[in-house]
């Protein structure tokens, strides 16, 4: 039996990241990024459960654990970057991305 590919995330504060299947890992990353493309910049809480709503037929597992370690690695790796406003953490795309 062929052992799927994983990728370990990354976080933004250097803290230890965690293996996840690269397929659950991609189609999380599309639903984040698509979301904020849509949208514009919007609060992570907001985000994730958007992201989640899309990932619920596609994920077995928790869509919304898999959109809050997704976001932190693309935040990590540049992809998005994060703000406070009002207490609030709002997400957006970086340019160029």
């Amino acid at each position: 039996m062929k052992q799927e590919e994983t990728i370990l995330t990354r976080h933004p504060e250097g803290k230890k990241g965690v293996n996840i299947l690269r397929r659950r890992y991609d189609l999380t990353a599309q639903a984040l990024l698509d979301t904020l493309r849509e949208r514009g910049e919007m609060g992570a809480m907001d985000l994730y459960e958007a992201a989640a709503a899309r990932l619920e037929e596609h994920l077995d597992g928790k869509p919304l654990w898999y959109a809050v370690t997704v976001k932190l690695d693309l935040e990590a790796r540049g992809v998005l970057g994060t703000r406070k406003q009002g207490g609030a953490q709002k997400v957006f795309l970086k340019k160029g991305t």
